[in-house]
Order: C-alpha cells, then structure tokens, then sequence
C-alpha cells in the first residue's frame, strides 16, 4: 500500500511539472526554435532590410555604442552616464529597425484586403492558383509587387508552387501574409470550391481589424508620448546638471553613480510597465 501511495504520488509530481518540463512547442517538430539570430533576421526581413545581414547590424551597433561613449565622456566628464549612453547607443540599431519593421507593418496592414480583393477575381476569372499569385507582380498593390515579383521569377525557374510559397512568406515575413498564403497552399492540396468564400471573409475581417486597429493606436498615441516624455525628461535635467564641474564631480563618487544606476533601474521598469499597459496584442507568424 505504502508503494503504491508512493508511485501514486510521484506520478502526480510528473504530470504537475509536465507542462514546464515538456511544452507543448518542444513536441511539434515542424515548428523551429527562434533564437536572438533568427528573430534579428526575421526583424531586418520585416524592415525591408533583408540583404543586411545579422552580423553587420551587430558591428553598427557596437560601434554607434563606443562612440556615443566617447562623446558623451567628452562632454559630459561622468563614467556612470557615458556607459549608460553607450548601452542605449548599442540598442539604437536595433531600434530603429524595430521601428521601421513596425511602420512597414502598419503601412501594409490595409494593403492585404486589396491583395485579397485581388486573389478572388483571379480566382473566379478561372486562372490557376499560381498565375492567381503571378498576377500580384503586376497588378497588386504597389508595395508588395517586388516580393510577388520575386515569387514569379521563381516559379517560373522551378515550377514548385510550395517552396516559392515558403520563399515568399520568408521575403514578406508578415502574419497576415502567412494566412493568404497558407490558405492558397491548402487549397491547391486539398482542393474545393469554397476558397472565394474563404478569401472574402478574410478581407472583409482584415478591413474591420485595421480600422480598429488605427482608431485604438489613434487615442492612446497621445498618452504614450506624455509618458516617453516624462521618463527622458529626468535624464535630460541629469545631463544638464552633469555639465557643471562640481555636479559632474558628485556623480563620479560611488554615492552617485548608485544613484544614477537606481534612476536606470526605475526608469526602465516604469518604461516597461507602460509599455506593457499600451501594448496592442500583434498577431504571430503562422507556420514561420
């Protein structure tokens, strides 16, 4: 009885701990493991930067890092404040691409109904599902057309509808595209009638989720910059203060660089919990 309790107990503590012992993810062998690399390149792809390779956006950074730090120790004569400036200096890069891929993102988001809109009249003029897609090169929105372009080089070199798709989701590098184009490959493996159906629904939901989408991003923009605001303006009045010599003196004591370190601290975490607040959920990448 006591072996039995025993085995009963530990068979409890397995199934308790499975779920952070095992996720799901790790099971699903089609799905690829994403490290820092990966989603730099997938963020440079996304920015329309992909001939910018991982490597030399990492040199970039390190560079604007050491001599963002030497500016500012030439300016500002505080060891605590240019290392702070060089770290900020070393994540700029990567910001700003960031930044790009996030514009380009919401640059193209009312571009896929036009897209779709597209597909379904290809569709019920009777082309095939490839020349549905070539189409997209010539007459689909004048932001997308170099990666369809690029789709229809490829295809007409290989004749192989499914790695071109892949080829073209990695070079959009975009959810919404996934979704297209998982459902046109679908379609052309399982077959049916319903894809017309399927692809109106999809433009007539994309249509509702941008426009709410632009009118949420609208009324919070303005609560977002007050609060960027307020976290740079404390760290715009240390600079000044830093200029003169016997503050810049204070701040090079160990007293004072805590004090700016614990500034950092809090800043950043004020930062990310507004953030956090403001962050409007993005839709993930399918079968990327």
């Amino acid at each position: 009885m006591t072996l039995a309790l025993g085995l009963l107990l530990g068979v409890g503590v397995v199934l308790l701990s499975s779920p952070f012992l095992w996720p799901a993810g790790r099971s699903i062998r089609s799905q690829r493991w994403h490290g820092p690399t990966d989603l730099l390149a997938e963020r440079l792809s996304q920015a329309g930067m992909a001939s910018v390779s991982v490597t030399a956006l990492i040199v970039v950074s390190a560079v604007c890092g050491v001599a963002v730090a030497a500016i500012c120790f030439a300016i500002v004569p505080v060891v605590a404040i240019a290392i702070i400036s060089g770290l900020s200096a070393l994540a700029l890069p990567t910001a700003l691409v960031t930044w790009r891929a996030r514009s380009r993102r919401r640059a193209t988001r009312v571009l896929w109904p036009d897209v779709v809109d597209h597909l379904v009249s290809a569709a019920r003029s009777g082309l095939a599902l490839p020349d549905s897609v070539v189409t997209l090169a010539h007459s689909g929105p004048v932001g997308t057309r170099p990666a369809f372009a690029a789709f229809e080089s490829d295809y007409r070199a290989t004749g192989n509808f499914a790695r071109c798709i892949d080829e073209l989701k990695n070079s959009l590098a975009d959810p919404v595209a996934d979704r297209i184009l998982e459902t046109l490959r679908m379609s052309r493996e399982v077959g049916g009638s319903e894809l017309t159906t399927v692809l109106r629904n999809l433009s007539s939901y994309l249509r509702q989720e941008a426009a709410i989408r632009a009118e949420v991003e609208a009324r919070q923009s303005w609560v977002l910059n007050a609060a960027k605001l307020g976290a740079a303006a404390p760290w715009i009045i240390l600079l000044l203060l830093a200029t003169r010599p016997e503050a810049a003196a204070a701040y090079n004591t160990t007293a004072g660089a805590v004090l700016i370190v614990g500034g950092l601290f809090v800043t950043a975490v004020a930062y990310r919990i507004m953030l956090g607040i403001g962050h409007i959920p993005e839709e993930r990448r399918w079968f990327s």
